[in-house]
């Protein structure tokens, strides 16, 4: 199971505190959380103070404030910012500490690309409009968006070293897996009646088809090949039987 955490140390279940949205039109208080808060610019441009640094946002950054980080925003009265705002804790992501995001410039800042900035918005008012229609089950439908948001920002910041795998032909496994399935039926029924029409019906295959790939995968055609699995088995009675005749044999 722990192969399975590829970005976590655990499996990944994030508590989600609130979702919001914010006009930032006053002053803030400077202050810190004991969980990790996210601010997504929705709009407008403005300045946030974290711990003690000014950092330039506008639409489509990505603020993270991680737990015991000071911040506030500082007011644009020309262009004040829409910001989506939502707290969550109880994750961990590797190389991190815990209930943290961490950039690679170690800033709390994420400019993002043009894709991003669409899944994140689509995220965010997918989130507004939830909490507007107070459906059953919200809670969980905002956890759900939290948590393709920060896979989405993880992927976008950390390196995952995954193990190269080897190249599979798809086509070259079904037809060797078809065929050892049809000498496996061969085998089994050498004594009834068969045919490449029988053959084909069992296996939901063409009779053109069979007869194309197990010869690609033996060499010979499957009646051929049945043939030689009853001249054998025959052989193998002669050997036991010396006083059985052959027409009793083959029969």
């Amino acid at each position: 199971m722990a192969d399975e955490y590829d970005i976590t140390y655990c499996d990944f279940n994030p508590t989600v505190f609130y979702v919001s949205k914010v006009k930032m039109v006053e002053e803030g208080v400077y202050h810190d959380h004991d969980f990790t808060e996210m601010a997504y610019i929705l709009s407008g441009k403005g300045k946030y103070l974290i711990d003690a640094k000014e950092y330039d946002v506008e639409s489509g950054d990505l603020v993270f404030f991680n737990p015991g980080v000071k911040h506030t925003h500082i007011v644009n009265p020309k262009d004040p910012t829409l910001e989506f705002i939502a707290g969550f804790t109880d994750f961990h992501f590797k190389n991190m500490e815990p209930n943290s995001i961490e950039l690679k410039d170690g800033g709390c800042v994420i400019h993002t690309t043009a894709e991003l900035k669409q899944q994140m918005s689509m995220h965010c008012y997918a989130m507004l409009a939830e909490k507007e229609s107070n459906h059953v089950g919200q809670y969980f439908m905002f956890k759900s968006h939290i948590m393709q948001m920060l896979l989405l920002v993880v992927r976008e910041i950390i390196d995952v070293e995954r193990p190269t795998q080897k190249s599979c032909n798809f086509e070259s496994y079904n037809k060797s897996y078809a065929v050892k399935r049809i000498i496996k039926y061969l085998n089994e029924n050498y004594e009834n009646k068969i045919s490449l029409e029988q053959i084909a019906h069992n296996m939901y295959l063409s009779p053109v088809y069979i007869s194309k790939i197990f010869k690609e995968e033996t060499g010979e055609s499957p009646i051929n090949y049945l043939i030689k699995i009853r001249l054998e088995k025959a052989r193998g009675i002669l050997l036991e039987e010396n006083s059985g005749s052959i027409k009793s044999i083959a029969n």
